[in-house]
Protein backbone atom coordinates (compact mmCIF):
# COMPACT_ATOMS: atom_id res chain seq x y z
CA UNK A 1 0.00 0.00 0.00
CA UNK A 2 2.43 2.85 0.63
CA UNK A 3 4.98 1.81 -2.33
CA UNK A 4 1.88 2.08 -4.43
CA UNK A 5 0.78 5.49 -2.62
CA UNK A 6 4.67 6.78 -3.23
CA UNK A 7 4.57 5.93 -6.88
CA UNK A 8 1.15 7.53 -7.36
CA UNK A 9 2.87 10.93 -5.51
CA UNK A 10 5.64 10.59 -8.26
CA UNK A 11 8.42 8.80 -6.00
CA UNK A 12 10.36 6.23 -7.21
CA UNK A 13 10.47 3.12 -5.95
CA UNK A 14 12.45 0.60 -7.80
CA UNK A 15 15.01 0.24 -5.19
CA UNK A 16 12.46 -0.73 -1.79
CA UNK A 17 13.44 -3.35 -0.25
CA UNK A 18 10.38 -6.32 1.11
CA UNK A 19 10.87 -8.27 3.86
CA UNK A 20 9.15 -11.63 3.36
CA UNK A 21 8.44 -12.12 7.31
CA UNK A 22 8.16 -8.48 8.87
CA UNK A 23 5.40 -5.79 8.33
CA UNK A 24 5.84 -1.97 8.14
CA UNK A 25 5.85 -0.73 11.28
CA UNK A 26 2.58 1.55 12.25
CA UNK A 27 2.06 5.17 13.49
CA UNK A 28 -1.21 6.02 15.63
CA UNK A 29 -1.29 9.55 15.44
CA UNK A 30 -3.81 11.32 18.12
CA UNK A 31 -4.60 14.83 17.53
CA UNK A 32 -4.87 16.94 20.01
CA UNK A 33 -7.90 20.00 19.83
CA UNK A 34 -4.93 22.70 19.04
CA UNK A 35 -4.01 20.24 15.77
CA UNK A 36 -0.56 19.25 17.52
CA UNK A 37 -0.26 15.07 18.15
CA UNK A 38 0.75 12.14 20.09
CA UNK A 39 2.08 8.84 18.57
CA UNK A 40 2.10 5.62 19.64
CA UNK A 41 3.79 2.63 17.44
CA UNK A 42 3.46 -0.92 16.85
CA UNK A 43 7.16 -2.56 15.94
CA UNK A 44 7.63 -6.27 16.67
CA UNK A 45 9.76 -5.89 14.85
CA UNK A 46 9.38 -3.72 12.18
CA UNK A 47 10.76 -4.36 8.34
CA UNK A 48 12.73 -1.51 8.90
CA UNK A 49 14.43 -2.07 12.11
CA UNK A 50 15.59 -5.66 10.20
CA UNK A 51 17.59 -3.70 7.18
CA UNK A 52 21.19 -4.84 7.26
CA UNK A 53 24.27 -2.81 5.68
CA UNK A 54 24.56 -5.71 3.06
CA UNK A 55 20.73 -4.87 1.57
CA UNK A 56 22.57 -1.26 1.26
CA UNK A 57 22.07 -0.35 -2.95
CA UNK A 58 25.17 1.68 -2.97
CA UNK A 59 25.43 2.91 -6.23
CA UNK A 60 22.03 4.18 -5.88
CA UNK A 61 23.43 6.35 -2.62
CA UNK A 62 26.32 7.08 -4.11
CA UNK A 63 24.27 9.21 -7.12
CA UNK A 64 22.55 10.89 -4.72
CA UNK A 65 22.28 15.20 -4.58
CA UNK A 66 21.59 14.59 -0.84
CA UNK A 67 20.83 12.28 1.82
CA UNK A 68 18.56 13.03 4.31
CA UNK A 69 18.06 10.54 7.28
CA UNK A 70 16.13 11.40 10.98
CA UNK A 71 17.92 9.25 14.55
CA UNK A 72 15.11 6.38 14.98
CA UNK A 73 16.79 4.10 12.47
CA UNK A 74 19.59 4.38 15.11
CA UNK A 75 17.59 2.63 18.32
CA UNK A 76 18.29 -1.32 17.82
CA UNK A 77 20.63 -3.18 15.22
CA UNK A 78 21.14 -4.29 12.14
CA UNK A 79 18.87 -0.96 10.85
CA UNK A 80 21.83 1.47 13.15
CA UNK A 81 24.91 -0.45 10.98
CA UNK A 82 22.89 0.11 7.88
CA UNK A 83 21.85 3.58 8.68
CA UNK A 84 25.69 4.62 9.71
CA UNK A 85 26.71 2.62 6.65
CA UNK A 86 24.47 4.57 4.33
CA UNK A 87 25.50 7.74 5.59
CA UNK A 88 29.55 7.01 4.99
CA UNK A 89 28.56 6.14 1.50
CA UNK A 90 26.86 9.56 0.60
CA UNK A 91 29.53 11.83 2.87
CA UNK A 92 32.31 9.93 0.93
CA UNK A 93 30.37 10.42 -2.66
CA UNK A 94 29.73 14.16 -1.82
CA UNK A 95 25.98 14.23 -1.30
CA UNK A 96 24.82 17.28 1.22
CA UNK A 97 23.54 15.62 4.44
CA UNK A 98 20.81 16.26 6.25
CA UNK A 99 19.42 15.28 9.75
CA UNK A 100 16.05 15.71 11.36
CA UNK A 101 16.26 14.19 15.13
CA UNK A 102 12.59 13.53 14.94
CA UNK A 103 12.10 12.93 18.40
CA UNK A 104 10.38 9.75 19.08
CA UNK A 105 10.94 8.79 22.89
CA UNK A 106 8.06 6.42 23.63
CA UNK A 107 10.60 3.92 20.76
CA UNK A 108 13.66 4.61 23.05
CA UNK A 109 14.67 2.62 25.88
CA UNK A 110 15.04 5.76 27.91
CA UNK A 111 16.05 9.59 27.40
CA UNK A 112 19.11 9.48 28.08
CA UNK A 113 20.16 6.85 25.22
CA UNK A 114 18.03 8.34 22.93
CA UNK A 115 20.03 11.77 23.28
CA UNK A 116 23.67 9.84 22.87
CA UNK A 117 22.58 8.22 20.29
CA UNK A 118 21.11 11.09 18.20
CA UNK A 119 23.96 12.87 19.49
CA UNK A 120 26.23 10.17 18.37
CA UNK A 121 26.11 11.39 14.54
CA UNK A 122 25.89 15.02 15.43
CA UNK A 123 29.45 16.59 13.76
CA UNK A 124 28.49 14.41 10.46
CA UNK A 125 25.78 16.39 8.80
CA UNK A 126 25.92 19.14 6.80
CA UNK A 127 22.52 20.28 7.43
CA UNK A 128 20.70 20.39 10.64
CA UNK A 129 16.65 20.90 11.81
CA UNK A 130 15.73 20.22 15.27
CA UNK A 131 12.44 22.37 16.52
CA UNK A 132 11.83 23.83 19.76
CA UNK A 133 11.24 21.03 21.64
CA UNK A 134 13.47 18.93 20.51
CA UNK A 135 16.16 22.07 21.39
CA UNK A 136 15.53 21.43 25.15
CA UNK A 137 15.36 18.17 25.15
CA UNK A 138 19.06 17.76 23.29
CA UNK A 139 20.38 21.19 25.37
CA UNK A 140 18.65 20.06 28.74
CA UNK A 141 17.02 23.17 29.48
CA UNK A 142 13.82 25.07 29.33
CA UNK A 143 15.24 28.06 26.97
CA UNK A 144 14.63 28.68 23.28
CA UNK A 145 17.15 31.28 22.33
CA UNK A 146 20.39 31.79 20.71
CA UNK A 147 22.89 30.78 23.07
CA UNK A 148 20.81 27.39 23.27
CA UNK A 149 20.42 26.80 19.34
CA UNK A 150 24.39 27.47 19.11
CA UNK A 151 25.22 25.20 21.82
CA UNK A 152 24.37 22.55 18.97
CA UNK A 153 26.78 24.26 16.48
CA UNK A 154 29.48 22.37 14.81
CA UNK A 155 32.27 23.12 12.66
CA UNK A 156 31.50 21.37 10.05
CA UNK A 157 27.99 22.35 9.83
CA UNK A 158 26.56 25.05 6.76
CA UNK A 159 22.87 25.21 8.51
CA UNK A 160 21.14 24.81 11.74
CA UNK A 161 17.45 25.42 11.50
CA UNK A 162 15.12 25.65 14.83
CA UNK A 163 11.70 25.13 13.74
CA UNK A 164 9.07 27.27 16.27
CA UNK A 165 5.33 26.24 14.64
CA UNK A 166 3.68 29.20 14.93
CA UNK A 167 6.64 31.41 15.59
CA UNK A 168 8.19 30.70 12.48
CA UNK A 169 12.01 29.59 12.71
CA UNK A 170 15.45 30.52 13.57
CA UNK A 171 18.48 30.03 11.02
CA UNK A 172 22.16 29.61 11.61
CA UNK A 173 25.20 29.61 9.52
CA UNK A 174 29.21 30.27 10.09
CA UNK A 175 28.47 34.37 9.31
CA UNK A 176 24.26 34.56 9.65
CA UNK A 177 21.56 34.57 12.26
CA UNK A 178 17.85 35.67 11.85
CA UNK A 179 14.71 34.37 12.27
CA UNK A 180 11.23 34.20 9.72
CA UNK A 181 7.80 34.63 10.79
CA UNK A 182 5.49 31.84 10.03
CA UNK A 183 2.16 32.28 7.85
CA UNK A 184 -1.00 32.34 9.87
CA UNK A 185 -3.23 29.64 9.01
CA UNK A 186 -5.90 27.58 10.39
CA UNK A 187 -3.78 24.59 12.06
CA UNK A 188 -5.88 21.42 11.70
CA UNK A 189 -3.21 18.56 11.83
CA UNK A 190 0.30 19.03 12.42
CA UNK A 191 1.46 15.77 11.26
CA UNK A 192 4.29 15.99 8.47
CA UNK A 193 4.31 20.10 8.84
CA UNK A 194 8.51 19.05 9.67
CA UNK A 195 9.37 16.99 6.64
CA UNK A 196 7.59 19.54 4.46
CA UNK A 197 9.41 22.42 5.96
CA UNK A 198 12.92 20.12 5.40
CA UNK A 199 11.98 18.98 2.05
CA UNK A 200 10.91 22.28 0.47
CA UNK A 201 14.81 23.63 1.72
CA UNK A 202 16.34 20.72 0.35
CA UNK A 203 14.98 20.98 -3.10
CA UNK A 204 16.15 24.78 -3.23
CA UNK A 205 19.46 24.34 -1.75
CA UNK A 206 20.93 21.09 -3.10
CA UNK A 207 22.00 21.99 -6.35
CA UNK A 208 22.66 25.88 -5.27
CA UNK A 209 24.72 25.41 -1.77
CA UNK A 210 25.83 29.30 -1.80
CA UNK A 211 22.54 30.13 -0.80
CA UNK A 212 23.85 29.40 2.08
CA UNK A 213 26.11 32.43 2.16
CA UNK A 214 23.20 34.74 0.75
CA UNK A 215 20.80 35.91 3.24
CA UNK A 216 18.53 37.30 1.55
CA UNK A 217 18.54 34.14 -0.51
CA UNK A 218 18.13 31.95 2.45
CA UNK A 219 15.49 33.78 3.71
CA UNK A 220 13.55 33.97 0.55
CA UNK A 221 14.48 30.17 0.53
CA UNK A 222 12.81 29.41 4.26
CA UNK A 223 10.16 31.55 3.47
CA UNK A 224 8.83 29.17 0.52
CA UNK A 225 9.72 25.96 3.29
CA UNK A 226 7.73 27.94 5.90
CA UNK A 227 4.93 28.23 3.56
CA UNK A 228 4.85 24.48 2.69
CA UNK A 229 4.28 23.67 6.29
CA UNK A 230 2.06 25.73 7.50
CA UNK A 231 -0.32 24.29 4.29
CA UNK A 232 0.61 20.50 5.31
CA UNK A 233 -0.54 21.66 8.44
CA UNK A 234 -4.16 23.01 7.17
CA UNK A 235 -5.06 19.14 6.54
CA UNK A 236 -5.58 16.08 7.85
CA UNK A 237 -2.43 13.30 7.41
CA UNK A 238 0.72 13.45 5.98
CA UNK A 239 0.85 12.97 2.47
CA UNK A 240 -2.13 14.20 1.40
CA UNK A 241 -1.33 17.26 2.99
CA UNK A 242 1.99 18.03 1.21
CA UNK A 243 1.67 21.03 -1.05
CA UNK A 244 2.40 21.30 -4.49
CA UNK A 245 4.88 24.18 -5.54
CA UNK A 246 2.19 26.29 -7.04
CA UNK A 247 0.26 26.37 -3.92
CA UNK A 248 3.45 27.59 -1.81
CA UNK A 249 3.86 30.27 -4.05
CA UNK A 250 0.49 30.98 -3.79
CA UNK A 251 0.59 31.37 -0.14
CA UNK A 252 3.12 33.66 -0.85
CA UNK A 253 1.75 36.02 -3.32
CA UNK A 254 -0.51 36.52 -1.37
CA UNK A 255 0.83 37.39 2.34
CA UNK A 256 2.82 39.89 0.35
CA UNK A 257 0.00 41.40 -1.30
CA UNK A 258 -1.96 41.46 2.29
CA UNK A 259 1.37 43.10 3.66
CA UNK A 260 1.17 45.48 1.00
CA UNK A 261 -2.17 46.30 1.82
CA UNK A 262 -1.49 47.03 5.37
CA UNK A 263 0.74 49.69 4.49
CA UNK A 264 -1.83 51.55 2.14
CA UNK A 265 -4.40 51.57 4.57
CA UNK A 266 -1.89 53.08 7.82
CA UNK A 267 -0.41 55.45 5.57
CA UNK A 268 -3.26 57.98 5.35
CA UNK A 269 -3.33 58.18 8.64
CA UNK A 270 0.54 58.87 9.67
CA UNK A 271 -0.12 61.37 6.84
CA UNK A 272 -2.77 63.37 9.19
CA UNK A 273 -0.44 63.07 11.86
CA UNK A 274 2.33 64.51 10.57
CA UNK A 275 0.59 67.48 9.19
CA UNK A 276 -0.85 67.79 12.73
CA UNK A 277 2.48 67.88 14.27
CA UNK A 278 3.71 70.26 11.38
CA UNK A 279 1.24 72.66 11.97
CA UNK A 280 1.82 72.75 15.64
CA UNK A 281 5.28 73.26 15.26
CA UNK A 282 5.95 75.32 12.67
CA UNK A 283 2.26 77.58 12.37
CA UNK A 284 3.92 80.80 10.96
CA UNK A 285 1.05 83.11 13.70
CA UNK A 286 1.33 84.27 16.79
CA UNK A 287 1.07 82.20 20.09
CA UNK A 288 -1.89 83.73 21.08
CA UNK A 289 -3.56 83.62 17.72
CA UNK A 290 -2.85 79.62 17.60
CA UNK A 291 -4.74 79.28 20.96
CA UNK A 292 -7.68 81.53 20.24
CA UNK A 293 -8.10 79.40 16.76
CA UNK A 294 -6.60 76.27 17.57
CA UNK A 295 -9.43 74.94 17.68
CA UNK A 296 -11.34 75.59 14.35
CA UNK A 297 -7.60 75.35 12.53
CA UNK A 298 -7.74 71.88 13.75
CA UNK A 299 -10.87 70.87 12.04
CA UNK A 300 -10.56 72.48 9.10
CA UNK A 301 -7.12 70.78 8.86
CA UNK A 302 -8.34 67.53 9.98
CA UNK A 303 -11.30 68.14 7.87
CA UNK A 304 -9.06 68.91 4.67
CA UNK A 305 -6.85 66.09 4.77
CA UNK A 306 -9.19 63.54 5.18
CA UNK A 307 -11.48 65.37 2.40
CA UNK A 308 -8.22 64.66 0.01
CA UNK A 309 -8.33 61.29 0.96
CA UNK A 310 -11.25 60.01 0.85
CA UNK A 311 -11.12 61.52 -3.01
Amino acid sequence: MLARILKENGVSCDEINFDKGARTALAFVTLKADGDREFSFYRNPSADMLLTPDELNLELIKSAKAFHYGSISLIVEPCRSAHLKAMEVAKDAGALLSYDPNLRLPLWPSEKEAREQIMSIWEKADVIKVSDVELQFLTESDKIDDESAMSLWHPNLKLLLVTLGEKGCRYYTNNLHGSVDAFHVKTVDATGAGDSFVGALLCKIVDDQSILEDEGRLKEVLRFACACGAITTTKKGAIPALPTESEALSLLNSNKKNKITLVLFIFPFLFVVLLLLFKFWFCPFSKDQHNSSEGQHDTTLFKGVLTNISE
